[in-house]
Formats: structure tokens, sequence, C-alpha cells
């Protein structure tokens, strides 16, 4: 109730006191002496009433349910001690308490949302990294994190925005900027990758061997001869002399020979055959 709204309440119960005692004199005219002491006995009781509703009403004021201002203390403590499960209860009381103070409450969602993150819960951090940019959407440093987070999950489309978002604020970030470059990489990569899928490292339209019209006719063992021809091809390029890549080159040529030659007799697995060399590949660049 505000200030205003006890005044007019007081008024009222006045004015209703002040009837009632004029009625209460006018009484007094036509009756005895006995009838006279229980009229005003009872205008008494009832002004005592009026007066216990009118503090009644006065004490539902705003002055009687303020609350008092939050207390960063024990959050800004729990942060200082690097004391997650301390952060996430501290400064989640802060984060919810109704007169904590903009900077105050920022802060308690930049610290749990890091507390989140180091405890692999991805969905809590972003969505305190969501009402952190609310609060401030200046925040480039919570939208390059929010944007690893978005990565981790797997939404390269949302993690790209926030690296992007954070450099037109920052195009000089270095977190920023590192990691749209490697995730735009990645993208052109997985874009390459998807044009290529299904396809051998060799062209199908002149394919006249039966070994290679399986391969052309399976994408499963297409990719897998893309990818031998691209390891062999990364090994010689990183051969330490030209005797070793000349060897390299002798070995590839020999597989494919032998491919070639035993395709279609009893026994042959191509899958398998092509799914060994690929092995031996990627074991020897490591």
């Amino acid at each position: 109730m505000t200030r205003q709204s006890s005044i007019k309440s007081d008024r009222i119960l006045t004015a209703t006191w002040l009837r009632a005692s004029v009625a209460a004199g006018k009484c007094f005219m036509d009756m005895g002496q006995g009838a006279a002491l229980r009229v005003l006995f009872w205008c008494g009781v009832i002004a005592s009433l009026l007066c216990a509703v009118s503090d009644q009403a006065r004490a539902t004021g705003t002055d009687a349910v303020a609350v008092p201002p939050a207390d960063p203390g024990p959050c800004l403590t729990a942060i200082s001690a690097n004391d997650d499960d301390r952060i996430i209860s501290a400064c989640g009381a802060l984060i919810d308490h109704e007169k904590t103070a903009k900077a105050d409450r920022l802060k308690a969602l930049i610290a749990r949302a890091g507390a989140f993150t180091r405890k692999d819960q991805t969905d809590r951090a972003i969505a305190d990294f969501d009402v952190a940019l609310q609060l401030d959407p200046s925040q480039v440093d919570l939208l390059n994190s929010r944007g690893e987070l978005w990565r981790k999950k797997g939404d390269r489309r949302k993690a790209l925005l926030d690296f992007g978002a954070a450099l037109r604020l920052n195009p000089d970030h270095p977190a920023a900027k590192a990691n749209y470059k490697s995730l735009a990489l990645e993208l052109e990569r997985i874009g390459a990758q998807m044009a290529l899928a299904g396809k051998p490292s060799f062209n199908c339209a002149v394919a006249r061997r039966p070994v290679e019209k399986a391969i052309c006719a399976n994408a499963e063992l297409a990719d897998l001869d893309r990818e031998i021809a691209a390891a062999n091809a990364r090994l010689i390029r990183e051969a330490k002399s030209p005797h070793d890549a000349q060897a390299l080159q002798r070995e590839q040529d020999e597989f494919i020979a032998g491919r070639n030659a035993t395709f279609g007799k009893a026994g042959y697995d191509l899958k398998k055959a092509m799914q060994d060399r690929l092995g031996r590949l990627n074991a020897s660049a490591n």
C-alpha cells in the first residue's frame, strides 16, 4: 500500500467514526442513563477496531516489506577462491536476487558460466552467457566464449555468428580472429569433402578395368580410393629424400597392380584390402 492510499484509508475511517459519533449523540437525547452507557461502551469498541484496521493497513505499506540490497560478497569470495561449486551456489543467489545491481549480476553470470563450462555443463553455460549479453551486448569476450561452446556442441553456424559478432566489435580480438579463421577453414574443408563425396581419385568416365568400375559404382569404395591417394601423396610430399619418395610411390604402384590383378578372384575382399592399405599409410604418417 502506498502512503497516499494509507492517508485516504485513514480519512475514510475518521469520517465513519464521526458519523457514528453524531448518531450516538442523537440517541443520547432519547434514552436513559443505562442505555447511554451501553452505547458509549460499544462506541469505544468500534473505535478500537477502527484504529486496529488503520494500523494494519499502514503496516502493509512499502516500508514494511522493503527488500534490502543484495550482498555480492559471498559470490566475490567464491570467485577469488576458484571454487566452482561455491560460485554456482553463491553467485546463483546473487543473480536471482531482485535488488542485485546490474554490474554485480553481470559479474555473477560470467563467473557462473565459467564454472558451468569447466563442469562440461555446456547448455547451462550458454544460457548464462545469453543473459549476460542481454545485459551488456558489447562484451566481446562473452561472444567469443559462447561461440566456442556452440562449436563444441557442433553448431558451427551459431559459432561462426558469435565469432563474427565479436570481430565486428573488436576486429583485433586475438581469440575471436583465430576461432573465426579456423572455423572458416573447417567449413571450407567440409564443403570440399562433400563436393568430392563418392568420387574416387581417378576419372570414372574413362574407367576400363572391372575393379575401377566396381569402385566407381560404390561410394564407400570411391571414398577409400580417394583417401588412399591423398594419404600417399602427403607421405611423398613430406619424404625426407627423393629416394624415400620413390620408394613410397613404388609401394603404391605395387598395391594398385596387386588390386587390379586379384580383384574378382575367390576370397579377395576389395574393401578390406583398401582399408588395410589406408591404415598402413596413416600409421606411416604418424
